[in-house]
């Protein structure tokens, strides 16, 4: 099929950047559509299926949410790496968290709308879905994979963003003792929990790990805070001016003693 007069690959790109839908694209452009492709990837301009499909996004979402390094940003990475989930199937993540404010708020953060998975006879606990290929890219290549578990690394979080992610890390998976002597945080990642110690130890906090294995065989590994002085230290590094989200009872549990 021949090009209509003029359709140059620099005047097809410009149509495609443009955002005009696809199927738009083909009557003026006078090529099939294997064609049109074929001149995108010729160039290398990055695909937008959406576009090629004329389908619009079912549900929003800031699609470069984890490109760029904010506070609300690292909060969120942290309690994705300690309690969210990859899909591959369908190029989806979720987020867990008993408290739905807290779901709220991530799609708050992301742009996302606030879409909950349905509950089932087999889970009882809100998860919000986000579908986007690209985040699932974008957390595989800070090294977040679907089978995450037990291979996650510490990212590599600018230092000024360290405090909100130990928050949301904390917030995914940590346990804070009512008492406000004791909190750790439990992972299956010796990288993960090697990374987290270091960073508590850079931080002046008498920290340790422990381990123990589970009932299938598998080592969890466990990062220490304990002291009445040390909690509301790690307190008064994690909880400040930029915390703009956090469970409020674990907050509460680590400050018990912070007047003393």
């Amino acid at each position: 099929m021949p090009r209509n007069p003029g359709m140059t690959d620099e005047v097809i790109i410009r149509m495609y950047k443009s955002g005009m839908p696809f199927k738009e694209m083909v009557p003026i452009i006078g090529l099939s559509d294997r064609a049109i492709r074929n001149v995108i990837y010729k160039h290398d301009i990055e695909v937008n299926r959406e576009q090629f499909s004329g389908q619009p996004r079912k549900h929003k979402v800031n699609e470069d949410f984890f490109k760029v390094w904010t506070h609300e940003m690292t909060w969120v990475l942290g309690l994705f790496i300690t309690d969210g989930c990859i899909n591959n199937s369908i190029h989806s993540i979720s987020f867990s968290q008993k408290d739905e404010s807290i779901l709220r708020l991530i799609a708050k953060y992301m742009e996302a709308d606030y879409v909950l998975a349905p509950i089932g006879p087999t889970s009882s606990t809100p998860t919000l879905i986000i579908n986007s290929k690209k985040i699932k890219m974008d957390l595989e290549k800070l090294g977040i994979t679907a089978n995450k578990s037990f291979t996650v690394p510490f990212p590599n979080v600018p230092e000024e963003y360290l405090p909100s992610f130990v928050r949301g890390v904390i917030d995914g998976d940590g346990w804070v003792q009512r008492k406000g002597y004791v909190m750790n945080i439990t992972t299956c990642s010796i990288h993960f929990a090697e990374g987290l110690l270091s960073v508590f130890q850079s931080w002046g906090l008498r920290t340790e790990i422990t381990d123990e294995s589970t009932q299938l065989g598998n080592l969890i590994y466990r990062v220490w805070i304990k002291g009445k002085f040390e909690l509301p230290k790690l307190a008064s590094i994690i909880y400040n001016e930029t915390s703009t989200g956090y469970i409020s009872y674990k907050k509460e549990n680590m400050t018990r003693h912070k007047k003393i």
